[in-house]
């Protein structure tokens, strides 16, 4: 069983990441064989984006137990969950994942060591699988909210590479343009880590979609001239409320686009 996206690509006993830090100049990936280097890969942000850590955690699970020989499963399997829950605390999927991953092993505990891989790696193959089908629901429910011709502003990156494949707020425009509309797309180049020169526009120059990077105090005046018709971000976080946290620097564009009038 295998699964190959622009993110990621599973091989049955390895996990390839695309190093994220190399992004836009040089396409490199990571080899990870064991759920130690999986762990490093996520801590050290060669992947990056909650949807992307968790199921890249969940097949560094399966990379623990491959690498079980004898003793005490579970206790080796706790030590596995510890090494890659606590590489980035932030990440809600990453705890989400794990704990999923270990109620599996745990009610599969009768049964023999191949056994219980195959079921666990199916379970990580089945999470990769589901994040790209939710994030293509979000893509079609989101494009009925844009019109042809549109030009919509970005923030950080919340697209295919933050995910298993497609994207949340990055698949919406995706999904507009896969329907027929034309849309153009600014990226504010989202400091201090440019998540938005280096990754959004990177992967959106790949799918072909017109797309140009500006800084981030730029959004204003082209919101002042009626350059941009909306404003597409992640969310980090969404409370019960719907407060909405993301990136540094979400609340001035949302501030602007309010100021606006822009959706």
């Amino acid at each position: 069983m295998i699964l190959r996206t622009m993110t990621m690509e599973w091989t049955g006993d390895a996990l390839k990441l695309l190093d994220q830090r190399k992004l836009p100049f040089v396409e490199e990936y990571v080899v990870c064989r064991t759920h130690v280097e999986v762990a490093k890969a996520i801590k050290d942000m060669v992947v990056r984006g909650a949807p992307a850590i968790g199921v890249a955690a969940a097949f560094g699970y399966v990379l623990g137990l491959r690498e079980f020989t004898s003793g005490d499963l579970q206790e080796w399997m706790k030590n596995v969950k510890e090494n890659l829950a606590n590489t980035r605390p932030t990440a809600v999927n990453l705890f989400w994942a794990l704990d999923r991953m270990e109620r599996t092993l745990l009610g599969n505990l009768g049964k023999g060591r191949e056994e219980i891989l195959e079921i666990l790696e199916g379970e990580a193959l089945r999470m990769a699988r589901e994040d790209i089908e939710v994030n293509k629901a979000i893509g079609r429910h989101g494009a009925t909210l844009l019109k042809d011709g549109w030009t919509v502003l970005t923030h950080c990156n919340a697209g295919a590479l933050a995910t298993v494949d497609y994207g949340t707020a990055l698949g919406v425009i995706r999904a507009a343009v896969e329907s027929g509309k034309r849309i153009k797309v600014f990226a504010d180049e989202t400091r201090p880590y440019l998540q938005g020169a280096r990754l959004t526009a990177w992967e959106l120059s790949k799918d072909g979609i017109d797309v140009t990077v500006i800084t981030d105090n730029m959004a204003g005046w082209l919101m002042k001239k009626g350059l941009i018709n909306a404003v597409i971000v992640g969310a980090d976080r969404i409370a019960i409320n719907g407060d909405v946290a993301n990136k540094i620097g979400t609340y001035t564009v949302a501030v602007l686009a309010k100021k606006h009038g822009i959706p």
